[in-house]
């Protein structure tokens, strides 16, 4: 306990730091006032009615420094195009520095106490550990407190319909504010889930795809009949993808915390009964060879193959996959069709006929507090530009006969030789590159019959709400507490559903099991989540 008192004092010291720009920083520390907790900046007039050339962003002699993560699979290159369209539009000096992703969460904290090198925005593959904590700390600004520069923004977000609010108000933290710029667009292709089957096999056996669970178990049998080798659910990532499916049995239901919108609570999936129904199917599935015996641990390349070889025919599964199987293994069987089907759903009077929602981009930028108005409001018009109509264009496409072409009838497609993808040749869609993507950019970079599924995969069989856990912004000490509980929690809970599924264990003991359980500090962490809003 002293180890840790001390450590969160330290982080404390850092964080005050960040926000006062180190030592001999107490004559400018005053500059923009204690931003933390959402005091309101009063913005000095020469800042505020500086001179910015026409279509530009920030002023001539203004330099911006922009820190971002690198992904492993498109490594930042600073010639590409869409660095090329940015620097053009924004004006001023931008200079860009990029981190590997795998090293960022070690260099990320080293930069917020470097007086120097701390950039003026961060644009994050996803929100690092403490981003919390250094916004209550004053080490970052949030969007709201920089109206005067962003405009664009905040017409861009009122414009949008109720139904798409929830990809801004995620990013709230506890204060309500928000520190870390929303992103829109791209939730037509981040992380969509879906319930996937071989319809041509389907098809070839005159089988239809199954309305209930109960009909899934039976059309398996057939499969299995037809196909001894196969494992007809051919699903992975077991218990990560019964968090996926969870709706079928109950909405937005997950082995662990999870929020439950119909009853506004929140709640612990492997406590309740539904658990034990879910238990029980895949255990069925299991022992009658319907399954991947080992689907809970199984490899990509092993589960890859037995899908790509006949072996696999129903998979709830990312969108993505679609494509992935289909345009190679066409090659050789033009027969070959992975398609969308309805998520089947438990006949227990609660489940629903949805995947849970997952298509979140975890993607964004952050404002560094420089101690600096001159600096901050550049920071601000930079990430105001992004919401620009001119922004989404550049972003998405680039520039016609450069990076795109139209054809006769209007539509846009990219200009790319033989297997190149906009992403790793112009740099479209990568971090650190936007925040407003056009949509019709998403669906033109995949086939037509991928991109033809998005719409009734997001409307009709995605659950409404987002799971809270995925967005919700704890305390460092909230999430230090929290992964002090789960240490000990989650080795019970994932180890025992495993067994009970893969038949180690026998179902006599669930209620055995569940006395385990009401051994656990569950409810100490569920206490914690309810500290927190849920957006709805």
């Amino acid at each position: 306990m002293k180890k840790l008192i001390a450590l969160s004092l330290a982080l404390v010291m850092m964080f005050a730091l960040a926000a006062c720009g180190g030592e001999g920083g107490s004559e400018s520390a005053n500059d923009l006032g204690n931003v933390a907790g959402g005091n309101k900046i009063e913005w000095k007039d020469e800042v505020v009615n500086v001179e910015i050339p026409e279509g530009k962003a920030i002023p001539d002699n203004a330099t911006l420094k922009v820190t971002i993560a690198s992904h492993e699979s498109w490594p930042y290159d600073q010639n590409w195009a869409v660095w090329k369209y940015i620097k053009e539009s924004i004006g001023g000096d931008l200079q860009v520095t990029a981190i590997p992703s795998s090293d960022f969460g070690t260099k990320f904290p080293l930069l917020m106490t470097d007086d120097e090198n701390r950039p003026d925005v961060f644009g994050f593959q996803g929100k690092p550990s403490g981003f919390s904590s250094y916004c209550a700390q004053g080490a970052f600004v949030s969007l709201d407190q920089c109206e005067e520069f962003m405009p664009d923004y905040n017409a861009f977000w009122d414009g949008l319909p109720e139904e798409d609010q929830w990809m801004k108000d995620t990013r709230k933290t506890s204060d309500g504010q928000i520190y870390y710029s929303p992103v829109y667009g791209v939730e037509r292709s981040t992380n969509i889930r879906a319930w996937l089957y071989r319809k041509d096999i389907f098809e070839k056996n005159n089988l239809k795809t199954p309305e209930t669970m109960d009909d899934l178990y039976k059309v398996a049998k057939k499969l299995k009949a037809l196909y001894p080798d196969s494992y007809p659910l051919c699903m992975r990532s077991g218990l990560a993808n019964i968090g996926v499916i969870g709706c079928s049995w109950k909405p937005n239901f997950h082995y662990g915390v999870y929020y439950d919108f119909e009853n506004a609570t929140w709640s612990y999936g492997a406590r309740e009964e539904t658990m034990r129904e879910i238990v029980e199917f895949f255990n069925k599935m299991v022992r009658e060879g319907l399954v991947p015996p080992n689907f809970t641990t199984i490899k990509a390349g092993e589960w890859e193959e037995l899908v790509a070889t006949n072996r696999g025919f129903m998979m709830p599964e990312y969108q993505v996959r679609m494509d992935h199987f289909n345009l190679p293994a066409r090659k050789s069987n033009p027969e070959f069709t992975l398609a969308v089907m309805t998520p089947p759903h438990a006949d227990n009077g609660v489940g629903i006929a949805k995947v849970n929602k997952y298509n979140n981009d975890p993607t964004g930028m952050a404002i560094c507090n420089n101690n600096d108005q001159a600096r901050t409001a550049n920071a601000a018009r930079y990430i105001n530009w992004f919401y620009t109509d001119e922004a989404a264009e550049l972003v998405s496409w680039g520039k016609e006969g450069e990076s795109y072409s139209v054809d006769a009838e209007g539509k846009k497609d990219y200009i790319l030789g033989t297997d190149e993808k906009g992403q790793t040749k112009y740099g479209f869609k990568t971090i650190g590159t936007y925040c407003r993507i056009d949509p019709a950019s998403i669906d033109v970079a995949i086939s037509a019959e991928q991109a033809a599924t998005t719409d009734i995969i997001l409307d009709e069989y995605t659950y409404e709400y987002l799971d809270p856990t995925l967005y919700i912004q704890m305390s460092d000490e909230d999430s230090t507490a929290l992964s002090e509980l789960n240490t000990s929690i989650d080795a019970v809970v994932q180890e025992g559903i495993s067994k009970f599924i893969t038949g180690q264990r026998s179902m006599k003991e669930w209620d055995a099991f569940q006395q385990e359980l009401a051994g656990l500090a569950i409810d100490d962490v569920l206490a914690i989540y309810e500290k927190y809003e849920v957006i709805r």
